[in-house]
């Protein structure tokens, strides 16, 4: 004989255990097993021998010590000691286990999907226009800018039927430094918010500048966190009207948007009229009013 291990080993039970404790032992230990596994097989027969008074008065007798190789039997003929319907009702016990730890896994799952979805929509919506308390319009984090009620729909006839004052060149000249403005003033990235301030400021007069710095002044408190990027770029520009020192341009942006829940860039597009104000010379940004393009 060579050594191995008894069926007393098998199911962790001394020799002199009694039918009761190894009944106990075999509940517990194909608790977690899959009917297919090959130990659970082992502990199966190890229990049909054990339990059966003469089966393991004859096993005792034959293997005093240790059991050479445990017969390999075919299926899984019922264990004597137990009924069929207790066997059955274990059987029904530990696939109703499994499937309940299945479906408690799954609902889990879905839970943690849904709450990470919630997070996401919250902080999708954090980097989109919002309206400010008191139903006055104002851009967060995705735009800088006031936007006013029904002069965009205005603009449509003015562009077309322009105005009669004001020089050509010097309205050109004022729509030219209108693209060249509009670029700074919406675009900035969480990483360099101080340079992109200064550098839309030195394109404002001094009122719209106060302005732009309230605005601006909650766009810090919030980019960082979102770890929002905008990149604006001019599609199309054109002159709404015209005097000698103060022309109104309006420009259609497209704003791509990127954040730390969107690494492929958002493009939102907006329709932007700038007021141009002439100061020492120099075409200055002296308001702005966005509006997202409808359709």
């Amino acid at each position: 004989m060579s050594d191995g291990p008894t069926w007393y080993d098998v199911l962790g039970v001394p020799r002199d255990a009694s039918s009761d404790d190894i009944r106990t032992a075999w509940k517990a230990q194909i608790a977690d097993l899959e009917p297919g596994d090959r130990r659970f097989d082992s502990l199966n027969r190890a229990a049909k021998v054990l339990l059966d008074p003469a089966a393991r008065t004859a096993y005792d007798a034959a293997h005093p010590e240790v059991d050479d190789e445990p017969p390999v039997e075919e299926g899984s003929a019922p264990i004597p000691g137990l009924t069929d319907v207790e066997a059955e009702r274990e059987k029904s016990r530990l696939l109703r286990h499994r499937s309940r730890e299945g479906a408690a896994e799954r609902r889990e799952r879905s839970r943690e999907q849904a709450a990470e979805r919630r997070t996401a929509e919250k902080e999708q919506k954090a980097a989109r226009p919002a309206r400010a308390p008191g139903g006055v319009p104002s851009w967060l984090l995705a735009g800088l800018g006031l936007l006013a009620a029904g002069l965009v729909a205005a603009t449509v006839w003015m562009w077309v039927a322009g105005d009669d004052g004001g020089d050509d060149s010097a309205a050109r000249a004022a729509q030219v430094a209108a693209e060249r403005a509009v670029v700074p003033v919406l675009s900035y990235d969480y990483e360099t918010l101080d340079e992109d301030q200064k550098a839309a400021q030195a394109l404002m007069t001094g009122s719209y500048r106060t302005e732009y710095d309230k605005l601006f002044a909650v766009l810090e408190e919030n980019a960082p966190e979102t770890q929002t990027r905008v990149t604006a770029s001019v599609v199309a520009s054109g002159i709404v009207r015209a005097s000698a020192d103060r022309v109104q341009v309006l420009v259609f942006v497209d704003r791509p948007t990127t954040n730390k829940l969107s690494a492929e860039p958002v493009v939102y597009k907006d329709q932007v009229t700038l007021s141009m104000q002439l100061v020492d010379d120099t075409w200055l940004v002296d308001d702005m009013v966005t509006s997202p393009v409808q359709g």
